[in-house]
């Protein structure tokens, strides 16, 4: 299959674990049984020194996309990424500018300014944004490698509830559509991935799992499904019934 492409970065998986939910056994899982190459990482996460550092457990051979969660503008958020990339050696970054503590959502506005400052410091910027095209345009101009759209709010597990907006984005805008947050079962996974995502970020649906293993094993597959199926090309729907095996002729003699 073709290689999933970040700015200068490739990748096999096109599974991305979120580590908002850590836990040892979930990135264990992720990475035997997911086959995630991409893992992302808050900062906070990171404690130089500490008894519980996450990159002590997690493989040199996974690629550390950390993000600027806890940034509620664009100037914190490159204030973050500035220290991520201190710690992590790397200029990938997931941009995460949330104001609100109810919903979680994106601030799209904040977001684009993020990413502009980002990309002018020789980061790999890929914004968490509100499927908006207006918004997913201007991330692009400013420099955006990917436009990483949510599903559904974080950690809710409904699905694809923006569908028909991210839709919109895999028609219109000519980067990797990655979608992060609200995923909350391996079809809806697979969903995704048929109509043409790059990839899918995944946390909630398998931290919570009662058999997290089996459930990170699960969506692998679901995710190489949905790819291959776009891949094939989807047979499109008929209005009305459509015999597969046409009677024209039958019998006669």
């Amino acid at each position: 299959m073709h290689l999933l492409k970040l700015g200068k970065y490739e990748f096999h998986s096109r599974f991305i674990l979120g580590s908002g939910k850590f836990s040892l056994d979930l990135i264990k899982a992720a990475i035997e049984q997911a086959g995630a190459e991409i893992i992302t990482l808050a900062l906070r996460r990171v404690n130089l020194g500490g008894l519980e550092n996450i990159l002590d457990f997690i493989p040199k051979n996974i690629t550390l996309l950390p993000n600027t969660s806890g940034a509620r503008n664009a100037e914190e958020a490159l204030r973050i990424a500035r220290l991520a990339r201190e710690l992590c050696k790397s200029d990938l970054i997931k941009i995460e500018v949330i104001r609100d503590s109810k919903y979680l959502l994106p601030d799209n506005f904040e977001t684009i300014k993020a990413v502009e400052l980002l990309a002018k410091e020789g980061f790999t910027p890929l914004p968490y944004m509100y499927p908006d095209l207006y918004a997913a345009r201007a991330m692009r101009d400013a420099g955006a490698a990917a436009i990483m759209p949510l599903g559904a709010p974080i950690g809710s597990n409904k699905g694809l509830q923006t569908r028909e907006f991210i839709q919109i984005l895999l028609d219109e805008i000519n980067l990797p559509i990655i979608v992060d947050a609200g995923l909350g079962t391996p079809a809806q996974a697979c969903e995704a991935m048929q109509m043409g995502v790059a990839a899918v970020m995944i946390n909630t649906a398998i931290a919570n799992a009662g058999d997290i293993t089996t459930m990170a094993r699960a969506f692998k597959l679901a995710v190489e499904a949905g790819r291959t199926a776009f891949l094939a090309k989807l047979a499109p729907q008929a209005e009305f019934a459509n015999a597969s095996s046409p009677l024209t002729g039958f019998l006669r003699d």
